[in-house]
């Protein structure tokens, strides 16, 4: 096992990294629970795969278990009431814990429910897919959707510890793998050319699983995510470099609807592409640079611009989707752009017109 520490001060917290580390669950949240009441919130899929395996990791805690339907489509308002619920029907107090067992989805939607359940009870987070692993479960951003677009109802909300089994990630299927590699590959982009030359040698071994490639691609991304988050808790700054592909990527998303055809690190792959093309079309990065993302991608096959071309019919409308971004300042855009990769950087007040014609010039090239 290997540990990162997010530091906070006073809400400071481990992510403890390694292979059955859900195996010892038990052992390692121990410290942290005030009472001997949990629950565990997941959804169906994770719940028939492991959730026995976490019930048998806890002896001696009262567990009231709440099942979710599994996607996307529980990050809304019913999704919010189903968890409160079953936290009031069970009775449970502030100083019980509510532990966030699956993917991005459910700990985003778990650790938002716990930020306002009786102003705030402690959860943990025990992430089940590779993007939470290196990502949504890190940091403290929870939140739902609505028909405004991603995330736009959310807190910050520190877990007590996050515990990541890089063993569950075998039972993934390989898209789930391929949308979580998507946010590894980020961490390169975004301010580490160090670490994305490594993935351009290792990115085939992390997505078969080999044990020491998955367990440093994991650690290296928790550790830069980790030095962000406690640099810039809130996203006031640098924190929002975390955001790059995710402006483009969302308007993908709620262009599709959240219906599960189009995977959170799917959108943010092809949106990562975005940025870069659209950074070298304002002449800010080489095309060198470009065409290493291109090659890179097609060599680990993710999800690139050409995927969702049935999605870039309507340039207008996924700008407008872009409008709601909850970076946007003043009612202008933000972006994060990049110089190179390796250097992101981040564009405020970033031309609505520039953008209209790169997606408008998409409609063309695609559709």
């Amino acid at each position: 096992m290997s540990t990162v520490k997010v530091d906070l001060g006073a809400r400071s917290y481990d992510i403890i990294i390694g292979d059955d580390v859900l195996k010892r669950a038990g052992q390692l949240i121990a410290p942290h629970l005030n009472a001997q009441r949990v629950a565990i919130v997941t959804d169906e899929t994770v719940e028939a795969l492991h959730g026995q395996a976490l019930r048998d990791a806890l002896p001696g805690l009262e567990i009231h278990m709440i099942i979710c339907p599994a996607g996307e489509a529980q990050k809304s308002f019913e999704g919010l009431k189903a968890v409160l619920g079953g936290l009031f029907e069970a009775e449970f107090d502030r100083r019980d814990t509510v532990i966030a067992f699956g993917g991005g989805v459910i700990g985003d939607l778990t650790g938002f429910a716990a930020s306002i359940y009786k102003r705030g009870c402690q959860f943990i987070q025990i992430p089940t897919t590779l993007l939470a692993q290196v990502d949504s479960s890190v940091g403290g951003k929870t939140a739902i959707n609505n028909t405004y677009g991603k995330n736009l109802i959310g807190a910050f909300y520190q877990p007590k510890r996050v515990l990541a089994d890089t063993s569950v990630l075998r039972t993934l299927p390989l898209r789930e793998l391929k949308a979580g590699y998507a946010e590894v590959v980020k961490y390169g982009l975004l301010g580490d050319r160090g670490f994305f030359d490594w993935l351009e040698v290792n990115g085939k071994d992390v997505l078969t699983l080999k044990p020491e490639s998955i367990a440093q691609a994991v650690a290296i991304s928790c550790q830069t995510k980790a030095r962000i988050v406690g640099e810039d808790e809130q996203e006031r700054g640098v924190r929002a470099l975390l955001n790059l592909g995710h402006t483009f990527g969302h308007a993908l998303e709620l262009e599709a609807g959240y219906s599960g055809d189009l995977l959170h690190g799917e959108a943010v792959s092809a949106g990562m592409e975005m940025a870069f093309e659209f950074s070298a079309a304002q002449g800010l990065c080489k095309q060198a640079d470009v065409a290493a993302l291109k090659a890179h991608w097609k060599t680990v096959q993710l999800t690139s611009i050409k995927d969702v071309a049935h999605l870039l019919k309507d340039g207008a409308k996924l700008a407008a989707h872009m409008d709601q971004d909850k970076k946007n300042e003043g009612g202008a855009l933000t972006l994060i752009l990049a110089r190179a990769i390796g250097d992101a950087f981040v564009q405020k007040a970033a031309s609505r017109q520039d953008v209209l014609n790169y997606l408008s010039a998409l409609e063309g090239r695609y559709v």
